[in-house]
């Protein structure tokens, strides 16, 4: 009962996955989770293991070791009944450009073995959740921009159901309104089914996304909440305040609340003569607080805004990859000094026999 328990909890289990290509390793030890419903960002640099995490989950190639299961199916025992419970569009989705949307998605429609009435009813309602029915269903794929076509690859992998599908890069290239189209379709079936998506526009994954994770070098280096990560990745309270009084002054009353709050940034904001001033502090959010109702009681600096600046997800990535390299640095460097202190001795045993 409690293995039922846990297949229905998460779909993703991946547990010290490890993929090598010759001397090249794509992921090294990556373990995670994703739980039924979920819509999760699935990001990382250039190189990180992305790609290959996804083929792996898709059965399209296999792991050199570890462990992956999908909907309670284990890949390397039941790669093929895998593929019956995914969805995927590959960043370079190929689609045949002489077939018409509709003929190209009953056809991928029988190939996963639906059929009849099934069928139709499947056809009707991919083309109606994807905007396609009246603007795209009767003309050549050939023919449709790039966003018409991101749109028939997500139809396709959602003709069967899916209960995971797998997003590459789904919004790259297209224009304010298709990506709006493709948000809200995530929206319409958040809770239903179960998303991994992976987008290097991080805006996107910031709006749509309940969960992140974040991989370098083949492991996941950060994970959570927009709201976790901010917690873990944000060193000092940082506010704006716009107001009318000399820097001086207002550099003054916020030192003598908070001795080691900074002002960072000062900018004009209107006609009016009023400046937008930036400060920082890492005494947390209750020191901004108490800098604020010091400078409304005082009426020389005609307060008028003030603003809690948090990192945004494109400053949490780049903290988070920062600090793996740094780390992984560190660990070279620490077996290089272990290495040297060890020659010596190895010496000796050479010399004595």
């Amino acid at each position: 009962m409690s293995e039922e328990r846990k297949v229905s909890k998460n779909v993703i289990e991946v547990t010290d996955l490890s993929k090598a290509y010759g001397r090249v390793k794509a992921l090294s030890g990556l373990t995670f989770s994703v739980a039924k419903g979920e819509i999760v960002g699935f990001l990382g640099p250039n190189g990180a293991g992305k790609s290959t995490t996804m083929r792996i989950l898709c059965g399209m190639t296999g792991a050199d070791s570890g462990e992956a299961q999908v909907c309670g199916v284990d890949l390397a025992e039941e790669e093929g009944e895998v593929r019956k419970h995914i969805g995927y569009l590959p960043e370079n989705n190929p689609l045949p450009e002489d077939l018409r949307v509709s003929e190209y998605l009953k056809f991928r429609g029988r190939l996963k073995g639906l059929s009849g009435g099934r069928l139709r009813e499947r056809l009707e309602a991919t083309l109606n959740l994807c905007d396609l029915r009246r603007s795209a269903s009767e003309r050549l794929i050939g023919n449709l921009s790039k966003g018409y076509r991101q749109r028939v690859g997500i139809a396709e992998a959602l003709l069967d159901e899916p209960k995971l599908l797998i997003l590459d890069e789904p919004t790259i290239g297209l224009d304010p309104r298709q990506t709006g189209i493709v948000r809200r379709l995530l929206e319409r079936l958040r809770g239903e089914t179960t998303f991994l998506l992976s987008s290097h526009v991080l805006s996107e994954v910031e709006a749509s996304c309940d969960r992140m994770l974040i991989l370098n070098r083949g492991r996941i280096v950060a994970e959570g909440t927009l709201q976790e990560l901010q917690a873990e990745y944000l060193d000092n309270t940082v506010f704006e305040v716009v107001a009318g009084g000399e820097r001086s002054v207002i550099e003054k009353i916020a030192k003598d609340i908070d001795p080691l709050c900074e002002l960072i940034d000062e900018s004009p904001t209107t006609a009016t003569g009023r400046k937008r001033f930036s400060f920082c502090t890492p005494q947390g959010e209750s020191s901004a607080e108490s800098i604020l109702k010091a400078l409304v009681n005082q009426s020389i600096t005609q307060t008028r805004e003030f603003t809690m600046a948090r990192p945004d997800l494109e400053s949490i990535f780049l903290k988070a990859t920062k600090r793996s390299w740094e780390q992984t640095d560190s660990s070279r460097e620490n077996v290089r000094e272990v290495s040297a202190t060890l020659q010596p001795d190895e010496e000796e045993e050479r010399e004595a026999k």
